[in-house]
């Protein structure tokens, strides 16, 4: 990989994605704009992203931008051109708590997007073999369960199917 992405951000006017990169041959800084052509307010962000990523003209700049932060771009772009501020779409994509929304009223562009953004949680939490706080037999006492108190169905003893 002859060049390193260092930093990445948007211009509004015209739209284009910015890429400072580092050259791996000669050391040296240089910035890259890269046009977004063909989007509008309506636009699949993570298709464009991918788009992008994949262009030849572009592939070797963008090879160590992930394609969530390409998406994420592309998220600011498209919520300026439907007329919101830069503060309101970075506080919208600061502020995605999966447990405040109902992810059945989600496109299936933004409940990909927050599966996406689960895994990537789950990843990152996730303890394995290698780990030095891993634990192979965890045990937990949920309290909270009892103090709630038994529900109905929970005794009326009839197991006569199973």
């Amino acid at each position: 990989m002859p060049f390193t992405a260092k930093r990445c951000g948007v211009n509004f006017s015209p739209p284009s994605v910015v890429v400072i990169y580092e050259d791996q041959d000669t050391g040296k800084k240089r910035k890259r704009v890269i046009p977004v052509r063909n989007f509008s307010q309506f636009s699949d962000c993570s298709k464009a992203a991918e788009r992008l990523k994949h262009n030849a003209r572009h592939r070797d700049y963008l090879e160590s931008v992930s394609l969530s932060q390409l998406e994420k771009l592309h998220l600011l772009l498209r919520d300026h051109l439907r007329g919101l501020t830069l503060e309101q779409s970075l506080a919208a994509l600061r502020d995605e708590d999966p447990n405040d929304e109902d992810l059945n009223k989600l496109s299936d562009e933004e409940l990909a997007r927050r599966k996406a953004q689960m895994d990537t949680v789950f990843e990152r939490n996730r303890k394995q073999k290698g780990d030095p706080d891993f634990v192979y037999d965890v045990e937990v006492e949920f309290t909270e369960v009892e103090s709630q108190g038994a529900c109905s169905w929970d005794n009326d003893g009839s197991d006569d199917g199973f």
